[in-house]
This record gives C-alpha cells, sequence and structure tokens, in this order.
C-alpha cells in the first residue's frame, strides 16, 4: 500500500500546481480540471513507469485474496480474548461470522 499512496501524491504533485497555473490563466475551472489532469496523466504515465508498476502490484496483490487482513490494534485485542475465552471454556461457542444483527 506504500507504493499506491507514493504514487498517488506524485500524482497530485503534478496536478495541483497545473491546476493553479491553468486556473490563474483564466481558462476557467472545467477546464483546468481537465488539463491538469491530462498533463499529469501524461507526465506520470511516461516519467514514474516503475513507481506506477510498484502501484498495481501492490493493489494486485491486496485485491487477489491472498493478501493477509489489515487489522487494528483493538481486533486483534478482541480476537486474542476471544481466543482465550473459547480454549478456557469449551463448550462456548464464538460466531463471529454472521453480520451483527442477523440471527
Amino acid at each position: 500500500m506504500v507504493a499506491f499512496l507514493k504514487y498517488s501524491l506524485i500524482r497530485l504533485a503534478l496536478f495541483a500546481p497545473l491546476l493553479v497555473l491553468f486556473a490563474f490563466l483564466g481558462v476557467g475551472w472545467i477546464l483546468a480540471v481537465i488539463f491538469a489532469g491530462l498533463i499529469a496523466f501524461a507526465i506520470s504515465y511516461l516519467f514514474f513507469q516503475k513507481q506506477r508498476d510498484a502501484a498495481t502490484a501492490a493493489m494486485r496483490e491486496r485485491f487477489s485474496g491472498r493478501a493477509k487482513p489489515i487489522r487494528t490494534a483493538g481486533e486483534v485485542e478482541d480476537a486474542a480474548a476471544e481466543d482465550g475465552l473459547v480454549e478456557k471454556n469449551p463448550d462456548i461457542a464464538v460466531n463471529n461470522d454472521k453480520r451483527p444483527g442477523t440471527l
């Protein structure tokens, strides 16, 4: 995900000054957005292939189904508490596959 964030920041760093430039030139906001977007896309496509490929690989890995789930510290603590509860009391079943509010 770091590669995706890095590539997104590069694209934003290209887009923002171009948007300001075209807005300053008085082409109108809609055309300024279109022109800045097209030029930022072209520059990033031509000169930042390595970063684009790394971002693509990171996104492919994240959405492939093989990636580890991203868990917060609270979720890790909850899972550890549930595991401890089940180990101490084998007669208690924890079923957190169901959505809240369903039976």
